[in-house]
């Protein structure tokens, strides 16, 4: 594997057609994180952003690009209005603008670029890695695509519009947000201020846009790859686009895998058969909290025994699977053993780039303090991370519960309760145009992101949101992916007889579980929010809010330990996991670990992370 220095060739590939004069702020006046002031306009998030499919080409696209909102009806992109920070959302400080946009209004983006010289010859892959809500594209003029969905990575393949010299794409969003129901949002709403749990709405392009060029013959379109433990065996399905035989390689890694000094030991390899191979090894080391240890993976493409493609990866020996105690309690087991999960509650929320991290390296911060507070779990709240945001927590060593965005379907703009619940004033068409939404969203979420050995719960559905089909629903999750664990409905409607394999109850302020199945693995999915704003972090001045209020560190520290000493006879009785909210303030919510902009820890770390492995150790 060569040394990902490669990979992160950023600033020399930045398009040569950037504008050299900079006029670019942050905008609004709340609060925002040390690392907005880093933020540098000429190239932000400049990581390569997909490190389980990495190639040596790579052409970042971020940076300041014209912009312009117009009526949805329009079919070509106004005069620019200004220049917006990509990839930061349109409403965000960091994007500097900080503006709006409804449901009849269209986002429109415009950049120049020229493609490298050496990709003469080559095909040309445009990726953005998710834009917030329905986008289509146009290159040179000509329409190259469109795609659905805020939260999954897309392509197009541009080749056949490029053109010599400076290429021009254009970029039409448009994005409902909760008018009509439509489509997962998770927890953006248009007027979040009528409510304690609800944030700003976010839209158009969010994540890294970037290209690269791939061999016209034949290339890597995709793989998915998984382990058995008890036979040391990695089994890797690779996708091939055109000509070309796969050839995949397992290569040595390391605690906490350095990408940039990864090992060149080849520990197995063998040409993929019909697309799948199996590489074999004794003794793997397993993956876990405590020893992170992450496998290089090398996918070839050999054409005429000549390479013509190639992508470097990572993958790990692990297992998530479901084990009784001596005591008959259903429990999760990781690589065999039975281990109590607990993590907090994260939203993954910014107050300068809301749903985007200003940087990469607050993006790996979040996971760096949870781990510091002595969690072994982080469940990721109703909103879909980069890639990057695996790839740390995979380095890291910590255990993932993903959820689904959810989508909102009621009239008066508050969620849906109960099974089946949809606003009443829709047809039955939207309702079957939110449901296929939701399913093509959820089915790009997981197939993305299943290579993640952090990843060990999907959660489909959250506190009947929206929640419908749920049998259904859980199916289609075990079968895109057979090899993680299903929470069909983290404190919403339980199905009778159990569905899936965690039946959770959500309790607040205090730890208690509401219902037990004994065929099921029980587990408490939010409990806590102990409140206590700090003065000059909150988002607003007033109105802030948490289940309690507490007035200093010192007495929000000692609530949260007496909540975790009443949860270690829980866990005794069968709870397997149990989920903190949250990690940090988000606007009006002030029960976070760490205030909004992260630069004050409000619970004391060394007792909060004492007091958890007490918990941790109880089961």
């Amino acid at each position: 594997m060569k040394r990902l220095s490669i990979l992160f060739l950023c600033a020399a590939m930045i398009c040569a057609c950037a504008s050299s004069a900079i006029d670019w702020a942050p905008a609004g006046d709340h609060i925002k994180t040390s690392w907005a002031e880093k933020v540098d306009p000429a190239k932000p998030h400049q990581e390569y952003p997909r490190p389980q499919m990495v190639r040596d080409s790579y052409l970042n696209l971020n940076g300041l690009w014209d912009y312009a909102i117009s009526p949805i009806e329009a079919d070509t992109m106004p005069a620019p209005d200004g220049q917006i920070l990509v990839p930061f959302p349109l409403e965000s400080s960091l994007s500097g603008v900080a503006g709006s946009l409804d449901n009849t209004q269209a986002l429109w983006y415009k950049r120049n670029f020229r493609i490298p010289a050496k990709w003469k010859n080559k095909a040309v892959i445009l990726h953005f890695g998710a834009v917030d809500w329905s986008c289509d594209l146009w290159v040179n003029g000509h329409k190259a695509g469109s795609h659905m969905g805020g939260y999954a990575a897309f392509e197009f393949h541009i080749s056949p519009f490029l053109t010599s010299g400076i290429q021009e794409i254009v970029l039409k969003v448009t994005d409902a947000t909760e008018v009509g129901s439509l489509q997962p949002r998770g927890k953006q709403v248009f007027s979040p201020e009528r409510g304690s749990i609800w944030y700003q709405p976010v839209s158009g392009i969010w994540q890294t846009v970037w290209a690269e060029a791939v061999d016209k013959r034949g290339n890597i379109a995709d793989y998915q790859v998984h382990a058995d433990i008890d036979k040391g065996d990695v089994f890797v399905t690779a996708e091939v686009r055109g000509e070309g035989e796969a050839v995949v390689e397992l290569l040595e890694g390391g605690v906490g895998y350095n990408t940039e000094k990864p090992s060149k030991k080849v520990l197995a390899s063998e040409t993929a058969a019909d697309g799948r191979a199996t590489l074999h090894i004794d003794d793997p080391v397993l993956w876990s909290p405590e020893n992170p240890y992450l496998y290089g993976l090398r996918i070839k493409l050999v054409k005429d025994g000549k390479t013509i493609d190639k992508v470097e990866a990572y993958t790990a020996f692990r297992e998530i699977s479901v084990v009784r105690d001596d005591d008959g309690h259903k429990r999760m087991a990781l690589n065999g053993k039975a281990l109590f999960q607990f993590g907090p509650l994260d939203q993954g929320w910014w107050p300068d780039g809301l749903y985007t991290a200003p940087c990469d390296e607050a993006l790996r911060f979040d996971i760096e303090r949870t781990k510091e507070y002595g969690f072994n779990m982080i469940r990721k709240h109703v909103k879909v991370e980069p890639d990057r945001w695996y790839f740390h927590c995979d380095q890291l060593g910590i255990l993932v519960w993903q959820d689904m965005p959810s989508v909102a379907l009621c009239k008066s703009g508050e969620w849906g309760q109960g099974e089946d619940v949809y606003d009443s004033g829709n047809s039955d068409q939207l309702t079957i145009a939110a449901r296929g939404n939701f399913v093509h969203e959820w089915q790009e979420i997981i197939n993305q992101h299943k290579k993640s050995p952090c990843i060990v719960v999907w959660v489909p559905f959250n506190e009947a949101w929206g929640q419908f089909d749920t049998p259904q629903i859980v199916e289609m999750t075990k079968t895109l992916d057979p090899y993680r664990l299903v929470n069909m409905a983290s404190g919403g409607n339980w199905i009778s007889g159990g569905v899936g394999d965690i039946l959770d109850s959500h309790h607040y302020p205090y730890p208690k579980m509401r219902i037990w199945d004994p065929e099921m693995v029980n587990v408490l999915g939010e409990y806590g929010g102990i409140g206590l704003p700090i003065e000059g972090h909150t988002w607003v001045d007033q109105r802030n809010w948490g289940y309690v209020k507490l007035s200093s560190s010192e007495e929000a520290t000692s609530k949260y330990e007496e909540y975790a000493k009443q949860l270690i006879p829980i866990v005794k009785e069968g709870c397997a996991a149990a989920v903190y909210t949250q990690t940090t303030d988000v606007e009006r919510e002030v029960n976070g670990l760490m205030t909004y902009d992260r630069k004050v820890d409000k619970l004391i770390p060394a007792r909060v992370a004492a007091a958890n492995r007490e918990v941790i150790e109880s089961m």
